[in-house]
């Protein structure tokens, strides 16, 4: 029972992270079409930009500020770099961001070194929030579950219950009808983009110290994004909410699994080949999105609630 319970608590934690970093690429996709490879890039400067930040201020004004930050870089690459890109056609535009990731990875080894920087738990949530058969559950776990929460609602009540909101879901799928009715549909494309890498850059705050802040985090998270997002439907934000959960899920229960294949399934005769007996499951989690991208490609190719095809 404690297993379950913890698992299932840390599993929602980290997928709820996972959507925060893949809703802004889903948004970004849905209205301009364009598959930002730089996407984690954004993530990995939010945790080095917390870290500077809340050196010289405290973690708290860093949480507010570094989104903040990488909202507007994400806002200037749309509009002096990714714009100039976008009448060249899709395969401009991946080669633009895919450059940009590098970039942006040798630029932060150049200014914070190529190691992990000591970017920690801030000391007011370095305790231990309540405890379970015998077992602590931190803090600070509790308070990404809650700005997770507060992000999705926050997103929720933007898209669907303001003005502005109504504009950007109109520009999404009819972008020359609100150019006509007098909007700067430009304008609205560099304020998304600035929004989704801004949501990168908080995941990337509240992430970073969680995990770990070095130059390989937008490599390790990058991947896992466009899983979610794929699994869950391009273009579609409940799709990638819904997949984020899902993948959170089902690597944290993996990991806590400690049993082998044959432990699991020697009933069906899998003790026999004695390699794969020997496997563990938990050291199968880092696969199982992978695989269940493969899976949903074959079954939906449109992923779980899109509507386009790949």
């Amino acid at each position: 029972m404690e297993t379950i319970v913890f698992s299932l608590l840390n599993g929602v934690t980290y997928g709820l992270l996972l959507f925060m970093l893949s809703s802004g690429l889903t948004l970004i996709f849905s209205m301009m079409g364009v598959l930002n490879f730089a996407h984690a890039s954004f993530y990995m400067l939010g945790a080095y930009f917390a870290y500077t930040i809340g050196a010289a201020t405290g973690f708290w004004v860093a949480l507010f500020l570094a989104p903040i930050l990488v909202g507007l870089l994400g806002a200037a690459v749309e509009r002096w770099g990714l714009r100039q890109v976008h009448t060249n056609g899709h395969v401009a535009e991946l080669l633009f961001t895919f450059g940009l990731a590098y970039l942006v990875e040798e630029i932060v080894k150049i200014v914070w070194g190529k190691l992990a920087v000591p970017y920690k738990v801030p000391h007011l949530l370095d305790f231990s929030a309540f405890t379970l058969w015998g077992t602590s559950y931190p803090a600070y776990r509790v308070f990404m579950l809650a700005v997770s929460i507060t992000m999705l609602i926050a997103l929720f009540v933007l898209l669907k219950k303001t003005r502005a909101g109504l504009i950007i879901q109109a520009a999404l799928t009819h972008p020359a009808m609100v150019g006509h009715l007098g909007h700067n549909v430009p304008k609205i494309f560099m304020t998304v983009f600035g929004i989704g890498c801004g949501l990168a850059g908080l995941a990337g705050v509240i992430g970073g110290n969680y995990l770990v802040t070095d130059p390989a985090m937008a490599y390790a998270m990058g991947p896992i994004v466009f899983v979610v997002v794929v699994i869950g439907g391009m273009g579609s934000l409940a799709g990638a909410f819904v997949a984020s959960l899902l993948i959170g899920l089902l690597q944290t229960f993996a990991v806590a699994v400690d049993a082998t294949f044959y432990d699991m399934f020697g009933w069906a005769g899998l003790g026999q080949m004695t390699e794969v007996g020997r496997i563990s499951i938990s050291s199968l989690a880092p696969m199982l999105p992978f695989l269940l991208l493969v899976l949903i490609l074959m079954i939906r190719p449109r992923g779980l609630m899109g509507d386009r095809e790949f």
